[in-house]
Protein backbone atom coordinates (compact mmCIF):
# COMPACT_ATOMS: atom_id res chain seq x y z
CA UNK A 1 0.00 0.00 0.00
CA UNK A 2 1.30 3.62 -0.50
CA UNK A 3 1.85 6.30 1.77
CA UNK A 4 -0.45 9.34 1.26
CA UNK A 5 0.25 10.93 3.66
CA UNK A 6 0.14 14.82 3.70
CA UNK A 7 3.53 16.55 2.27
CA UNK A 8 4.99 20.02 3.17
CA UNK A 9 6.58 21.82 0.65
CA UNK A 10 8.52 25.25 1.07
CA UNK A 11 9.21 27.72 -1.04
CA UNK A 12 13.42 27.76 -1.63
CA UNK A 13 15.66 30.24 -0.20
CA UNK A 14 18.90 31.90 -1.34
CA UNK A 15 20.30 29.62 1.83
CA UNK A 16 20.01 26.33 -1.20
CA UNK A 17 20.59 27.75 -4.46
CA UNK A 18 20.36 24.28 -5.88
CA UNK A 19 16.92 24.51 -5.56
CA UNK A 20 15.74 27.43 -7.24
CA UNK A 21 12.57 26.08 -9.01
CA UNK A 22 10.93 23.96 -5.92
CA UNK A 23 9.27 20.60 -6.77
CA UNK A 24 6.30 18.91 -4.53
CA UNK A 25 6.15 14.92 -4.91
CA UNK A 26 4.92 14.45 -8.24
CA UNK A 27 7.31 16.48 -9.89
CA UNK A 28 5.33 19.40 -10.41
CA UNK A 29 6.84 22.91 -10.48
CA UNK A 30 5.44 24.93 -7.86
CA UNK A 31 4.82 28.78 -8.47
CA UNK A 32 6.82 31.86 -6.73
CA UNK A 33 5.06 34.04 -4.71
CA UNK A 34 4.41 37.28 -6.42
CA UNK A 35 6.18 40.32 -5.96
CA UNK A 36 3.73 43.15 -4.27
CA UNK A 37 5.90 45.85 -6.51
CA UNK A 38 5.07 43.99 -10.04
CA UNK A 39 1.30 44.05 -8.81
CA UNK A 40 -1.18 45.29 -10.72
CA UNK A 41 -2.98 48.10 -9.49
CA UNK A 42 -6.73 47.29 -8.29
CA UNK A 43 -9.31 49.25 -7.44
CA UNK A 44 -12.42 47.74 -6.58
CA UNK A 45 -15.81 49.17 -6.45
CA UNK A 46 -17.25 49.61 -2.91
CA UNK A 47 -20.75 48.42 -3.54
CA UNK A 48 -18.84 45.12 -4.45
CA UNK A 49 -16.59 45.37 -1.56
CA UNK A 50 -20.23 45.59 0.39
CA UNK A 51 -21.67 42.96 -1.14
CA UNK A 52 -18.91 40.50 -0.45
CA UNK A 53 -18.44 41.43 3.29
CA UNK A 54 -22.41 40.65 3.85
CA UNK A 55 -22.27 37.54 1.63
CA UNK A 56 -19.43 36.72 4.19
CA UNK A 57 -20.82 37.65 7.33
CA UNK A 58 -23.78 35.95 6.80
CA UNK A 59 -22.01 32.71 5.51
CA UNK A 60 -20.05 32.99 9.43
CA UNK A 61 -23.02 33.77 10.78
CA UNK A 62 -24.58 30.52 9.25
CA UNK A 63 -26.88 31.90 7.50
CA UNK A 64 -26.91 30.48 3.54
CA UNK A 65 -28.56 33.28 1.24
CA UNK A 66 -31.16 31.61 -0.81
CA UNK A 67 -31.47 31.89 -4.90
CA UNK A 68 -34.25 34.71 -4.02
CA UNK A 69 -32.14 36.74 -1.81
CA UNK A 70 -29.51 37.86 -4.32
CA UNK A 71 -31.56 40.88 -5.16
CA UNK A 72 -32.32 41.94 -1.92
CA UNK A 73 -28.24 41.50 -0.67
CA UNK A 74 -27.30 43.43 -4.10
CA UNK A 75 -29.91 46.51 -3.04
CA UNK A 76 -28.36 46.20 1.07
CA UNK A 77 -24.70 46.59 -1.04
CA UNK A 78 -25.65 49.77 -2.86
CA UNK A 79 -27.03 51.58 0.41
CA UNK A 80 -24.22 54.19 2.31
CA UNK A 81 -21.47 52.85 4.18
CA UNK A 82 -22.91 53.67 7.42
CA UNK A 83 -26.03 51.44 6.28
CA UNK A 84 -24.44 48.52 6.18
CA UNK A 85 -21.80 49.41 9.40
CA UNK A 86 -25.15 49.30 11.21
CA UNK A 87 -26.20 45.93 9.23
CA UNK A 88 -22.56 44.56 10.43
CA UNK A 89 -23.11 45.56 14.06
CA UNK A 90 -26.89 44.19 14.08
CA UNK A 91 -25.57 40.66 12.63
CA UNK A 92 -22.67 40.18 15.09
CA UNK A 93 -24.71 41.31 18.16
CA UNK A 94 -27.62 38.81 17.20
CA UNK A 95 -24.64 36.34 16.39
CA UNK A 96 -22.42 36.64 19.36
CA UNK A 97 -19.25 36.74 17.02
CA UNK A 98 -16.62 39.19 16.03
CA UNK A 99 -15.38 40.07 12.57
Amino acid sequence: MEDRGMHTMTAPTAADPAHSRSRDVQGDFLLQPPIPAERLPCRIDPVDLRRLDLLALLTAAGIAPSAGDRAAIEQLSELPGSVHTALHRWLEQAYGFCR
